[in-house]
């Protein structure tokens, strides 16, 4: 057999392009997201204001990446941010939605330990416009209603992008967490436990369950370590309920979050350091 013969032969350009692989599914599926939440029950504030955060998303990291490391970044990253920027918040003006997508690009250049951004940057700028500007910025929160089309449509497609992830596991345990400590709340608190459970029914909390606390570059590496943080996050986030915190699930991955990073950055650096004495001694 000639060594031509026994090279696998490539896929057609239009099978690779469909890949779970190519790092721009996941910005088709949440624009496709986009697409149908606003066309079904529009969503939107504008679309002027979502092109705003976007173009500010992008522009920020074009900007950014060449100040700091002298080269063109891919833009993927940015657009999902962007994009999460456009649908998350709810603001009468437009300045939110540039703020919010500067900042939270920002965050990523800027916040950095060992060369490691640690938050998620979407939920880093919201979070920030959330808890400085209240009377100006609110989340998303009731304008899809709890309809099951677009529900569907994001279950499908949150599960295709995170299963090419690898990050199934953190939406499948938040679930079953949000739902025991709901029930926990409610035994606490008395109210009926109909009302504890309903926002993870909501719109909102399917992005967060799929594009927020699933994001590669701020999770810890180890599989537990995921699972444990992400407990901690929905731990926390009764803890803020509890205490009347309207946006809890942002603030409460805004905290975790970037912990367990720390926590993992000196857990490294301690087995580092370990290594290197027993191989001095």
């Amino acid at each position: 057999m000639s060594a031509s013969a026994a090279q696998p032969m490539e896929a057609p350009q239009w099978k690779r392009f469909l890949s779970l692989e190519n790092r721009y599914i996941a910005p088709m599926f949440i624009t496709l997201i986009l697409l149908v939440g606003h066309l079904s029950f529009g969503i939107l504030e504008s679309y002027q204001k979502t092109l705003l955060a976007i173009v500010a998303s992008i522009g920020t990291e074009l900007i950014l990446s060449r100040l700091f490391f002298g080269k063109w970044p891919n833009i993927a990253s940015a657009y999902i941010t962007g994009i999460s920027v456009g649908i998350l918040i709810r603001s009468p003006a437009f300045w939110p939605y540039a703020v919010c997508s500067i900042v939270s690009i920002t965050s990523k250049y800027v916040l950095r330990v060992k060369g490691r951004h640690i938050w998620n940057p979407s939920n880093f700028g919201i979070s920030v416009m959330l808890f400085l500007a209240p009377q100006t910025v609110a989340s998303l929160s009731i304008q899809w209603g709890n309809y099951l089309l677009p529900m569907a449509v994001i279950w499908v497609l949150g599960s295709v992008i995170i299963y090419r992830l690898k990050r199934f596991h953190i939406s499948g345990l938040y679930v079953p967490s949000f739902l025991v400590f709901a029930f926990f709340r409610s035994w606490l608190t008395g109210s009926p436990w109909q009302s504890e459970i309903a926002p993870i029914t909501g719109p909102m909390y399917q992005l967060f369950i799929f594009f927020m606390i699933t994001d590669p570059r701020t999770t810890v590496r180890s599989k537990t370590g995921q699972c444990i943080t992400v407990i901690c996050v929905a731990l926390l986030e009764m803890v803020l309920r509890l205490n009347q915190v309207v946006y809890a699930p942002f603030y409460a991955l805004f905290i975790v979050g970037p912990s367990a990073m720390l926590i993992e950055m000196w857990l490294d650096s301690r087995r580092a350091s370990a290594a290197g004495v027993t191989v001095a001694a």
